[in-house]
């Protein structure tokens, strides 16, 4: 799967992981050229690339995933962690797989926001 981590989701502790598992993973903190983006744009990176985004921001992606569906704009999936703290980087990435299993498509992700909580990421 294709994967597109947020600025403050680890590309050492979480990206390389899960690129290890076979997933094509890319961090913004380690791409130069996306620094300094607002959400809006990470979005419309990750829509573009085909990338479902990773992100621990439950402050401004829902209104923005929002305001995408009332425009009837399509984004490539999205995976709100919310109850996990950043540095637990095993849970997110146990809780990254879960999800990716459940829909184990790329298309399967079209349109698609999951809560990632600790709850849902535990063994």
């Amino acid at each position: 799967m294709r994967l597109l981590l947020d600025a403050h989701i680890s590309a050492r502790g979480v990206g390389r992981p899960l690129g290890r598992k076979g997933h094509d993973v890319l961090a913004l903190s380690e791409d130069a050229a996306h620094e300094g983006l607002d959400d809006e744009e990470v979005l419309a990176v990750a829509t573009a690339q085909r990338r479902i985004l990773v992100t621990h921001d439950l402050e401004d992606f829902p209104p923005i995933l929002r305001e995408w569906a009332a425009e009837a704009r399509s984004h490539a999936g999205v995976i709100l962690v919310h109850g996990i703290d950043h540095a637990e980087f095993g849970l997110v990435i146990a809780g990254v797989v879960k999800l990716l299993t459940d829909r184990p498509s790329q298309e399967a992700w079209l349109d698609v926001c999951e809560a990632l909580s600790r709850e849902r990421a535990a063994p």
